[in-house]
């Protein structure tokens, strides 16, 4: 992974990419934070100072959000919730507080860095006579507009991501209902039924003792 280490403090700029490049990061380490719009493209992610000499850690994050989305770790001495809230609204995805932990940093850059990696759902699945917009929410059935839940949306675009694979039903319920919402399965047959009746256009197939298949369109 290349950083680009944005550290004014010469010590703890050495130590710090010293301690990334033996763990088998490669580090590009500059002092101002009026370098890093310019210098940004050479590294995957951004660790970012906010007490810089020449420009606050703060302009220099709302710089670089005006023309990239690429991953910033903010790694500084202040501790102050105010602090940490601004940089997290300006774009920061994550904010460490000095002295930094080295397999928090590590863990902290990876975490990131899978994010940034997985793949980018559809803005739309065409299934036959349906058409699912996720962008709009919007799902059409031969042209015409189908309400849904959003509940029941969640759950069609699930299917959508796995037409004509076979999905466990535990699977469904972890990616449709949030983390530590006891979903039963009496409320997953209702909006499966209530799915299968307003879009009968779609062929649900359900798989017994495991889950169901959104038959893909020949």
């Amino acid at each position: 992974m290349r950083l680009l280490v944005v550290e004014d403090d010469p010590s703890i700029a050495a130590a710090l990419t010293s301690a990334l490049t033996r763990a088998g990061h490669s580090c590009i380490r500059i002092t101002r934070g009026s370098e890093v719009v310019a210098r940004h493209q050479e590294a995957d992610i951004v660790l970012l100072d906010l007490g810089l000499a020449d420009l606050d850690g703060f302009q220099a994050l709302a710089q670089l959000r005006q023309v990239s989305e690429m991953p910033v770790i903010v790694v500084t001495a202040r501790g102050d919730e105010r602090s940490t809230v601004r940089a997290l609204r300006l774009g920061a995805d994550d904010y460490l507080v000095k002295p930094v932990r080295l397999h928090e940093l590590l863990a902290r850059i990876g975490a990131v860095a899978r994010r940034y990696a997985a793949p980018v759902k559809p803005e739309r699945y065409e299934l036959g006579a349906v058409v699912i917009d996720t962008r709009a929410m919007r799902v059409t059935s031969n042209g015409e507009t189908v309400t849904l839940t959003p509940t029941e949306f969640q759950l069609l675009t699930s299917l959508a991501e796995h037409a004509g694979t076979a999905v466990s039903r535990a699977d469904l319920i972890d990616e449709v209902w949030p983390e530590g919402y006891a979903a039963n399965s009496r409320s997953f047959d209702v909006h499966l039924a209530q799915l299968r009746q307003k879009l009968p256009a779609l062929a649900i197939t359900t798989i017994r003792g495991f889950g169901f298949r959104l038959e893909s369109p020949e």
